[in-house]
């Protein structure tokens, strides 16, 4: 299957750039998943891609042949865009069963495919049916299964779960993929679902203002984020801004605008430098401290805490996430399991702490921290 590499992609809308550079090399039978705010250019990558629409300037390979002006017919790429496009007066296996017979598929061949394609995206008892009597989800898991029996070498897919229920679209993650390796198909998944795309990607690609700022396996998006909008954007941060005052063997101390000395991984930022600081609200914990008693008084802050007063619980099914005003750091948030639930409430006192490996250290951007962490 092909090896794709797009070398510094331009495409202006207007003085709207949807690609500013773009470069990225995505590897043979690789499932990526691109991920970015709205308007960062994740649709366009994919309407280049597949020839939907032409680069302004640079170059598309796959396999190390330049394909950049070559016809959308003879780049073996499927498109499942945000727009379904099924045929009216097609049923549901009519519409799967276009590309196979178009194609001159054997007939046993293709039936046993658009039948294997059907069953996948839970649509049996619907092929019979025409795109005006199916619902949103149904038609997307339509226009999935008619992608994936293409027979294509590429799979370019826009949001492909997106009209789904919740446990619909859990189900498909883990099967999408699945069939994706089975067929080894190279893919590319765009996406506004971080979770989706911790779960099915091999790399993410995270792309912002028409340029991608990281790629990686998803784990190392998400714990070692390359600069503070990516640490904010692929699982929520407590952001918080400073000075570096020391570095030391095992962490680093950052004073804070507000007066606090908090300590992060090792960086090698001279002291002084102004920086931000982030820590997922996952790596961040909270302990209750109790009211004090004659027979309890109030015990000792230890080394590393700060004290904090809860201002409010969020409940989220499965966790839950504190909100806090702490000493000389400000707003932190922290997620917790949810059987803690009863645990907090507003008005709390409590003691916030981390591990300092998990708090990663950015130099502030010259545009500032503002500019840097907003979602356009």
């Amino acid at each position: 299957m092909p090896e794709i590499v797009l070398d510094g992609l331009y495409k202006d809308y207007g003085g709207c750039m949807a690609a500013n550079g773009l470069s990225i090399k995505v590897n043979d039978g690789e499932y990526l998943c691109v991920l970015g705010p709205t308007g960062s250019g994740k649709t366009t990558c994919l309407r280049m891609i597949c020839g939907l629409t032409k680069p302004d300037k640079g170059k598309i390979s796959f396999n190390g042949v330049d394909v950049t002006n070559m016809p959308v017919s003879e780049r073996k790429a499927a498109m499942l865009s945000q727009v379904y496009s099924l045929f009216p007066p097609k049923t549901v296996y009519e519409n799967v069963m276009f590309s196979p017979e178009i194609k001159e598929w054997e007939e046993e061949s293709a039936k046993q495919l658009v039948k294997s394609m059907i069953k996948m995206v839970h649509m049996e008892n619907k092929v019979s049916a025409y795109p005006i009597e199916l619902s949103g989800g149904q038609q997307q898991r339509t226009a999935l299964a008619r992608a994936l029996a293409s027979n294509s070498d590429i799979l370019l897919l826009d949001e492909p779960l997106r009209a789904l229920d919740a446990r619909l679209r859990l189900e498909l993650r883990k099967e999408l993929r699945s069939l994706v390796k089975e067929m080894g198909l190279t893919a590319i998944h765009v996406t506004h679902d971080q979770d989706e795309a911790l779960e099915m990607a091999d790399r993410i690609a995270i792309i912002r203002k028409g340029k991608i700022v990281q790629i990686g396996t998803p784990m190392e998006v998400f714990q070692d984020p390359a600069t503070p909008f990516v640490a904010n954007f692929v699982g929520r941060s407590n952001i918080f801004l400073g000075k570096i005052r020391s570095v030391c063997e095992t962490c680093s101390e950052i004073e804070t605008d507000i007066g606090a000395v908090i300590k992060a991984r090792i960086t090698n930022m001279p002291e002084g430098t102004d920086v931000a600081v982030a820590i997922k609200i996952g790596s961040t914990r909270m302990l209750p401290i109790p009211v004090p008693t004659a027979e309890k008084p109030e015990p000792e802050q230890p080394n590393g805490f700060f004290k904090g007063r809860v201002e409010r619980v969020l409940y989220e099914g499965a966790t839950i996430t504190i909100e806090a005003d702490a000493e000389g750091i400000g707003l932190v948030s922290s997620k917790l399991p949810n059987r803690k639930y009863d645990d907090y409430k507003a008005g709390d006192e409590v003691m916030i702490t981390w591990v300092p490996e998990k708090a990663s250290v950015f130099e502030i951007p010259p545009e500032g921290i503002e500019e840097e962490l907003r979602l356009d």
